[in-house]
């Protein structure tokens, strides 16, 4: 395990840098540090799921200004516009959801409402339970964006473009944005992907079988061991060394 770690904690240092963020190797974070702003990253965390160039090429084609947009102009904005599960319908209603969550305080205040109170995954539950709260609309490509809330770890979903999220919110580095505070580093879960599972298996860091909330947690758990305080700086590496067919 300490080889493992070694070989880890140098594939970190390597990618801890922007270029990791370029046109040859996209990513959904690339086009969430153009305005560091916390609820365009949630636009653009929650829509990353499907192949990476469409995704980038997705998030690209929308104008930051349909955050503060009126119905009308999104509307007029988005015509025609889809994104796989999610019709020019779902994503007209996402930009008024994004406004109400906005007018609530915003992200960072509704998801520390429920960490204080429980930890973080009851810090997701109160900004998901928030943002179906501001929008009565409901489909299918909707709610496959924003999802459930977690009622059961045993029963959960890893939740991947969630963590993905908290890990760009909170840490602060090359690539990580650190918009918030009052979230410890050593408090968040892995975004596990197909990727970071296969690798993270591959490696014997997790042993779990099933790509879910307990396996974020498990591989989690192990990567305090190399760092109690900091255990999701490994998680870019362990993603780009899937992606990449490295191992």
């Amino acid at each position: 395990m300490r080889d493992i770690r070694a070989y880890l904690d140098a594939e970190v240092e390597a990618r801890n840098c922007r270029d990791e963020l370029c046109e040859e190797r996209p990513d959904p974070l690339m086009v969430a540090r153009c305005t560091r702003d916390q609820h365009h990253a949630l636009t653009c965390a929650l829509f990353a799921y499907g192949n990476v160039k469409a995704i980038v090429a997705f998030l690209s084609s929308l104008d930051y200004d349909l955050i503060d947009a009126d119905e009308a102009h999104l509307r007029c904005q988005l015509e025609g516009k889809y994104y796989r599960f999610q019709s020019t319908e779902d994503i007209v209603q996402w930009f008024i959801t994004l406004k109400g969550l906005k007018s609530l305080g915003g992200a960072e205040q509704v998801f520390l409402e429920g960490y204080v109170r429980d930890g973080l995954l009851e810090g997701v539950n109160s900004l998901i339970s928030t943002l179906y709260a501001c929008n009565p609309y409901r489909s299918k490509g909707y709610e496959f964006l924003i999802t459930k809330p977690i009622t059961s770890i045993a029963k959960a979903s890893a939740m991947k473009r969630w963590m993905m999220y908290l890990r760009w919110m909170v840490r602060d580095n090359e690539l990580d944005m650190g918009l918030w505070s009052g979230v410890r580093q050593s408090d968040l879960i892995m975004p596990l992907d197909t990727h970071t599972f296969s690798v993270s298996r591959r490696l014997g860091l997790l042993n779990r079988k099933q790509c879910d909330m307990r396996a974020a947690i498990e591989l989690t758990e192990t990567l305090r061991g190399f760092d109690p305080h900091d255990p999701l700086k490994y998680d870019f590496a362990l993603y780009r060394i899937g992606q990449e067919k490295i191992l």
